[in-house]
């Protein structure tokens, strides 16, 4: 068995082009089954779909080590876009090039595009939001338990040693304290960096990565004249192409650029769109779908998709065959460490926000305490967590 399982990982370790056309087409297949499962599935929010990503590529599919996830992860954050994406990018890119790339990416988003697109068409025919707050309720819970898994055991390859140890509580306190997220990745990996190499001499060699985050551009103030679908691309590649941050970043450009400029949309009907993408598996960006359907209907949905997440696949197409060379100078080691850490301080903090939110009476503290139960001891799929979750919560709504 155990030689089995080497020539397994012996196998896995083959680089894509290596592989013989039918063990090619055989990664695209398992990279889109893999990813299609995810984004039906992915709840909670980038920091959910992470400790998921961890625990199938990691855990049960053994495709690549923690510690390459962590450098991808870290990576992910200095660049815009949906981190969530852009990481289901790397895995594909690493595991079968610029095919798996397009798959992995295009089949993470494609779940919640569909289900987002429904119910675009249905808010249109009847200007409501399906109430599924049942469905949250149950499931909120067991995303807080994988996420802990995931928090625990990223922490266990990225806090090192003291420096990024102190790094991930600077981190937690920053994210408590309100300051922004991009400034603190940045500021604790240099300082990490210096700390290691304080008794190295020469010049810094990972200036190359300041250009990646020396400047974050905001929208344009420029208003569109018409709302036709191509209006509605480029409105979104432009927010797809600077946007750090979560959702709820998401939120302001949003309003400003939809509601207060173009008035494209009312204010509602941006809350009920970011609404439909906060309880929908998956990219929370696919909030994109329902404005674009909104504003041109199934041309608009595509564009709006299309635009936002477009940028995502060049950045990481551009930034990941850089990922090696990072770790072969100490300077750019020891910033990418100190990214690595922050990035878990900020995920803990993260899961307590979310952990407040849901845990709000004894049956969703006790969906959270079996839910660890399974993830820590069990070893259960987080699939099936989740499942059981809304179940869960569809009995406690109907009784």
């Amino acid at each position: 068995m155990p030689k089995a399982e080497d020539d397994q990982q012996n196998q896995e370790a083959i680089a894509y082009a290596e592989l013989p056309p039918y063990q090619q087409k055989q990664r695209l297949v398992e990279l889109a089954t893999t990813f299609l499962r995810l984004g039906a599935i992915a709840f909670g929010g980038p920091a959910a779909h992470i400790a998921m990503m961890d625990d199938e590529v990691v855990n049960r599919r053994h495709w690549m080590s923690r510690e390459k996830l962590l450098d991808l992860l870290g990576v992910t954050n200095l660049i815009p876009g949906p981190n969530s994406t852009e990481l289901a990018i790397h895995i594909g890119y690493e595991r079968a090039g610029w095919r798996g790339l397009v798959v992995a990416g295009t089949c993470f988003i494609l779940p919640a595009m569909a289900i987002v697109w429904v119910l675009a068409a249905i808010y249109v025919r009847y200007q409501t939001v399906p109430q599924v707050g049942w469905l949250l309720y149950g499931i909120k819970p067991v995303i807080i338990a994988i996420v802990l898994q995931a928090v625990w055991k990223l922490g266990q390859k990225s806090i090192k040693d003291t420096p990024t140890a102190v790094a991930v509580g600077a981190a937690i306190v920053g994210y408590f304290a309100g300051f922004n997220e991009i400034v603190l990745l940045v500021l604790l990996g240099a300082v990490v960096m210096l700390v290691k190499n304080r008794r190295t001499s020469g010049n810094i060699a990972g200036a190359f990565l300041l250009p990646l985050t020396g400047t974050i551009a905001q929208v344009g103030s420029t208003t569109v004249a018409s709302a036709s679908w191509g209006s509605v691309f480029l409105f979104f590649l432009k927010i797809g192409c600077v946007l750090y941050g979560s959702g709820y970043v998401l939120l302001a450009f949003l309003q400003r650029g939809l509601v207060e400029q173009n008035q494209w949309l009312t204010s509602q009907q941006l809350l009920d769109a970011v609404a439909i993408g906060q309880f929908t598996p998956g990219p929370v960006f696919t909030t994109a779908t329902f404005v674009g359907y909104l504003i041109a209907g199934n041309a608009g949905a595509i564009a709006g998709t299309l635009g936002i997440f477009l940028p995502a696949f060049v950045f990481v197409w551009v930034v990941n065959p850089w990922v090696p060379k990072l770790r072969q100078s100490s300077w750019t080691s020891g910033f990418l460490d100190g990214i690595n850490a922050a990035s878990l301080g900020l995920m803990a903090g993260v899961t307590y926000t979310l952990g407040a939110a849901a845990l709000v009476d004894w049956l969703t503290i006790t969906l959270a305490v079996l839910s660890a139960i399974a993830v820590f001891r069990l070893k259960i799929n987080s699939a099936w967590l989740v499942l059981a979750g809304g179940l869960m919560g569809l009995a406690a709504h109907l009784l």
